[in-house]
């Protein structure tokens, strides 16, 4: 594991220097006096060839958000460092979002000194048996003997397949002692190969299916087999779905790309093969097909065997690296004397995708008063840009986002995930400005969620990072009022202020933006803020009524 490179320091700094190793560029934190040795590890390296940016925000949920998000965007594991106590156990939310959604992120709290353990010094908490429910490892370091090794494992663990969070912390006294060894070695992780009967059972069922669908997750970005999956859908023909990080695999308005028929779809399907995403309720739990006739057999595929489900029936599944698991099955297809023919069934879902799209044109481009959020959508896809990254933090509104927005680049979507954890959003905003300083930056908001973390707009105003706001204002916790009407017929604690002047508070901060009430003035508003060059909310306020058509509440 290590080389010839010995270190000597403290322990912040011996820790600093691993993340570095691993790929690191930004610490994100909130000050606290129980990690600054930290801090100064990352000043020390400030002007060396690799040095460590200093991010820090106005809630621990920020930085641990934005070290989660960095994660998927980069794919190298983000790193949040958390004061003791408090600090850390604010993070503990992006931790759970990070695990659902297999995010690669390392994060470094701050711990009451092991020298007046169990004698009631400020913050003394046992914090590693909380998060160890919501990570792949959870520990105390406990020397700065150890800090090399453990940190490095720490990030090995989070970058390994399944990806996901790992939390270690160091107690006080500790991190300011020295200490000195070897830099361990960093080694790309990869998956292991797929077993080879199994690639053969699935491009069996491939080759006898009329009506297959392949669904691709978020796990065939985090496992860098973007360009492996396009290259199967295209050499094959299969008609395609892309739901979370996956979204952009297959680029926006490919003609293979059938997210906008997903319901004809799956729904005719008689082979649904789904990778890197798990048979969860966004995905009816595995159940597909029965539109004509028997439900569909099921294929699932995971970086990893524990991802595999257990819970659905399954015709096939397969485990392991997805570039080799694409590049096998393709193989396998090529080296048949008949390959399947599925262009009826692709016409039939591009008539359906058509069909679609002029149903939508109506709401993209709706007229009404109050103004329906799918009009915000109409007036925002033609403004953006190949490469934007689009953030979604918020309910009912960001629902309509997943209908509309399909990225045209792999990497360009975010959203919680299926913890579906709200106030997410700033930090992944920092982390998407920081990761892509060239694109375009767009957080789309709920004004539910934006209560969650808006004053972290006070974190780009101080940082220079630009990022365009773009909030549905209902005045509403829209994703609980229609429901509980729905059951009870009436709702309550379910209504917000009424038009909320959230852009007054992002000027306060010392960004701009708008409030717009008229749906003609939404184009001119973004385009504003587009132009402005700094933290600009355009603040749209929206019909409550207008809910987005659901099947499922995620039960």
């Amino acid at each position: 594991m290590p080389d010839s490179t010995d270190l000597t320091g403290h322990a912040g700094e011996l820790g600093v220097a691993v993340a570095r190793a691993h790929g690191v560029e930004t610490m994100f934190t909130l000050s606290g006096a129980h990690v600054f040795p930290l801090y100064d590890g990352a000043v020390k390296v400030a002007d060396t060839d690799r040095p460590m940016r200093l991010l820090d925000v106005r809630h621990e949920q920020t930085a641990a958000f934005a070290a989660e998000a960095t994660g998927k965007l980069t794919r190298v594991p983000g790193l949040a460092v958390l004061t003791a106590g408090p600090g850390v156990t604010n993070g503990l939310s992006a931790v759970a979002q990070a695990q659902f959604a297999g995010s690669p992120m390392v994060v470094v709290g701050g711990r009451a000194p092991q020298s007046r353990w169990g004698t009631g010094a400020l913050q003394e908490l046992d914090q590693p048996p909380i998060f160890a429910p919501v990570s792949k490892l959870a520990r105390t370091i406990p020397t700065a003997a150890d800090v090399l090794e453990d940190m490095h494992d720490a990030f090995v663990t989070a970058a390994s397949p399944h990806r996901g969070p790992v939390f270690v912390d160091v107690p006080m006294d500790e991190l300011f002692n020295s200490a000195s060894g070897p830099l361990p070695t960093v080694t790309a992780a990869r998956g292991a190969d797929p077993d080879t009967d199994a690639l053969t059972r699935v491009a069996e069922l491939l080759a006898g299916a009329a009506h297959p669908v392949l669904i691709l997750g978020t796990d065939v970005w985090a496992d860098h087999a973007e360009e492996a999956a396009l290259r199967f859908v295209e050499a094959t023909g299969i008609p395609a779905i892309t739901n979370g990080m996956g979204r952009g695999v297959v680029p926006g308005g490919h003609p293979l790309l059938v997210t906008k028929a997903r319901g004809v779809a799956l729904g005719g399907a008689d082979l649904v093969v789904v990778v890197g995403t798990p048979l969860d309720f966004r995905l009816g739990y595995g159940l597909f097909g029965g539109q004509d006739g028997a439900p569909a057999r099921v294929v699932h595929v995971a970086d990893s065997p524990e991802q595999l489900s257990r819970h659905a029936e399954l015709a096939a599944a397969v485990s392991g690296d997805l570039t080799a698991v694409f590049d096998g099955l393709l193989a396998e297809l090529e080296a048949r004397a008949r390959r399947p023919d599925w262009s009826t069934w692709v016409a039939d879902l591009q008539g359906a995708v058509t069909a679609a799209v002029e149903r939508d044109a109506a709401l993209l481009g709706a007229e009404a008063d109050p103004i329906h959020p799918a009009r915000i959508y109409g007036e925002l896809l033609p403004r953006l840009a190949e490469d934007a990254v689009v953030i979604g933090d918020g309910g009912d509104f960001v629902s309509f986002a997943g209908k509309f927005v399909e990225p045209k680049r792999p990497g360009g979507w975010l959203d919680p995930g299926p913890y579906g954890c709200l106030g997410a959003g700033l930090g992944a905003a920092i982390a998407a400005r920081l990761a892509r300083p060239s694109a375009q930056v767009v957080l789309l908001l709920g004004d539910g969620a934006a209560g969650f973390s808006l004053m972290d707009v006070d974190t780009l105003v101080r940082h220079d990072l630009p990022v365009v706001m773009v909030m549905g204002n209902n005045s509403a916790w829209g994703l609980e009022k229609g429901p509980m009407q729905m059951l009870y017929g009436y709702d309550v604690i379910a209504d917000l202020a009424p038009s909320t002047s959230y852009d007054g508070v992002v000027k306060a901060l010392g960004g701009a933006g708008e409030t717009v009430a008229d749906p003609r003035q939404i184009g001119p508003a973004l385009d504003r803020a587009f132009a402005s060059g700094v933290p600009y909310l355009v603040n749209v306020i929206t019909d409550v009524a207008a809910t987005y058509p659901r099947n499922s509440f995620g039960v």
